[in-house]
């Protein structure tokens, strides 16, 4: 069972800041014809921030511990970019690619306070309930898959030390995995499947307003950062629609930015909302919760290929993206009932 010490990254209790809670949100799997949309949200509390500066540089402050992709020194910290940086390719010690997602992912999973032994065990420390199909409870793998876990540890205790010391709490680590079957009904009942990757980000929202909304309520409460979806910049009527009740204060609606303000009646809960193009390259919650989202739904991706795979012998596997989809789906077409089928493919 994988564990790391329990206060390895909690705030000086001397210091009396309470500071800011910063979240960030992503989403893996938007496009493939197969498996799940996994959204995730990271959240972190960070000490001596002022509303008003910047926002924190998570990459600067834990510079002893975090890198970016391709940094030099990267051995000795932890990678935290955009899961398009980090994905490898495989290879004989890691034949899914996962490696650097992984590292990332379980040693803040194991900060949050979270401990695994499988596959199976992980998905249900991130909040990732998976399908009740046959394909989505294979047997389950020992975690991590492609890290030793004695140096996932060291790893984890690294960079509980980074965060201690420069004032930043990891708060949690979450990932809502939107199988096949729901995927398909929500698109049904919303029209798009934007809108359903829209609803998955705002329960996430929700999360963090009610959990940690009346934190720092004077000040503007939790600031929590998106990547923009599909390239809009007016999300008003959407977030009202998520927060029914909540008062919307638009702050900014432009190319570059898309920020609100979220109010209850009182004032006692707020939280700012902040959409942006390309924002995992701006904000290391963002490439965290990118990061969790694709190793999440890369693990369902490999239960979905251990059981297709033990069924009809001599399958490839895919990764459920629509070229490779559609030959996966032809040459299992023998193994695969018309009800399964259907519970298998995405509509849009």
């Amino acid at each position: 069972m994988c564990a790391v010490e329990p206060n390895a990254a909690k705030i000086d209790p001397e210091s009396g800041a309470p500071g800011v809670v910063y979240a960030g949100l992503d989403e893996a799997g938007y496009g493939p014809m197969l498996g799940p949309l996994c959204v995730a949200v990271s959240v972190f509390r960070v000490r001596g921030w002022a509303a008003g500066a910047p926002a924190p540089d998570l990459w600067k402050s834990l510079r002893a511990a975090v890198c970016r992709a391709g940094e030099k020194a990267a051995a000795r910290r932890v990678a935290i970019d955009d899961s398009k940086r980090l994905k490898g390719p495989a290879t004989e010690n890691d034949p899914h690619g996962v490696a650097r997602l992984e590292r990332a992912a379980l040693a803040m999973l194991m900060l949050c306070g979270r401990q695994f032994a499988s596959d199976a065990d992980v998905l249900g420390a991130f909040g990732a309930d998976p399908e009740p199909h046959p394909w989505s409870s294979a047997p389950p793998r020992p975690a991590p898959l492609a890290n030793d876990a004695a140096r996932l540890r060291i790893d984890a205790n690294h960079l509980g030390s980074a965060m201690a010391g420069a004032g930043v709490e990891p708060l949690d680590l979450r990932v809502c995995a939107v199988g096949v079957d729901e995927f398909n009904q929500s698109c049904a009942r919303l029209g798009s499947k934007g809108a359903v990757n829209f609803e998955a980000a705002a329960g996430h929202m929700r999360y963090v307003w009610e959990r940690w909304g009346t934190d720092g309520a004077a000040l503007g409460g939790p600031r929590l950062v998106c990547d923009r979806h599909g390239g809009r910049t007016c999300y008003a009527g959407e977030l009202a629609r998520a927060f029914p009740g909540v008062r919307i204060e638009i702050l900014e609606e432009s190319p570059r930015a898309s920020r609100y303000l979220l109010s209850d009646d009182g004032g006692d809960r707020r939280m700012t909302v902040l959409f942006r193009p390309e924002a995992e390259q701006a904000h290391l919650p963002v490439a965290l919760a990118s990061m969790a989202a694709k190793y999440v739904r890369e693990l369902s991706m490999i239960r979905f290929n251990d059981h297709w795979c033990a069924r009809a012998p001599g399958l490839a596997p895919t990764a459920g993206y629509v070229a490779d989809a559609r030959r996966w789906l032809q040459d299992a077409a023998e193994f695969i009932s018309p009800q399964e089928r259907r519970a298998l493919v995405r509509l849009r």
